[in-house]
C-alpha cells in the first residue's frame, strides 16, 4: 500500500509528468480558517530536483494559497492516476511564492512562456513524499485542456488582469493578505 520516500525519485518525476491535472493544498494557522485545495491544469508544473517542485500560479478567483504561505508556509501537492495503474502521489513541504511584481518572476516564468494572467511562481520545498494505492479512483479519458481561462485573461489584457488582482485577489476569504498592489 502506502510508502514514505524522502525526495521524489526518478520513477516519481517521470509520473509526474505524465500527469494533466494535481491537486494543492494549504490551511491558514487559525483553526476558524478555512482549509483550500485548488485543482490545477495546463503545462504548470515543474519538477527542479529531488527535493523541490514549482508551478506557475495562473490568476483565479480567490487567492488562499498565496495567503496561507505567506502566513505558513505549509503546502501539499497531490497528484492522482486516473489512467493506466492505480496510484496517488502526495508531496508534502514548506511553500514559497514569488509574485508577479518580485524580482526574479520574469526570469522564473520564463520556463513557462509568460502566459497572460500568470500571478505567481509557487515553489514547494519537499520534506516528505508519499505514495499510496488509489484503488478507488475511478478511470477516466484526458479529452485535452479547456482554453477558458487562457482567452479570459487575453480578453482581460495586463490593466484589466491588474484590476481583478486589486478586485477579487487581494484578500483571502479569510482576511489574510493576498495580491496588493
Amino acid at each position: 500500500m502506502g510508502k514514505t520516500y524522502d525526495s521524489l525519485s526518478d520513477v516519481h518525476q517521470e509520473w509526474i509528468a505524465e500527469q494533466h491535472l494535481f491537486f494543492v493544498a494549504t490551511a491558514p494557522l487559525s483553526a476558524d480558517g478555512h482549509v483550500n485545495m485548488s485543482p490545477k491544469g495546463y503545462d504548470t508544473f515543474r519538477v527542479l530536483d529531488a527535493h523541490t517542485v514549482a508551478y506557475l500560479d495562473l490568476t483565479g478567483s480567490g487567492v488562499e494559497t498565496i495567503s496561507h504561505l505567506r502566513e505558513n508556509g505549509r503546502m501539499t501537492i497531490m497528484f492522482c492516476a486516473f489512467e493506466g495503474r492505480p496510484r496517488i502521489l502526495r508531496l508534502y513541504g514548506t511553500g514559497s511564492t514569488v509574485l508577479h511584481d518580485d524580482p526574479g518572476f520574469g526570469e522564473l516564468a520564463a520556463a513557462w512562456g509568460h502566459p497572460a494572467g500568470a500571478r505567481s511562481v509557487v515553489r514547494l520545498d519537499i520534506e516528505r513524499v508519499i505514495s499510496s494505492c488509489g484503488y478507488s479512483i475511478p478511470f477516466m479519458d484526458y479529452a485535452g485542456e479547456r482554453e477558458t481561462l487562457a482567452e479570459w485573461a487575453d480578453r482581460k489584457g495586463p490593466q484589466g488582469i491588474a484590476d481583478y488582482w486589486d478586485d477579487r485577489n487581494a484578500v483571502s476569504i479569510d482576511g489574510l493578505p493576498g495580491l496588493q498592489s
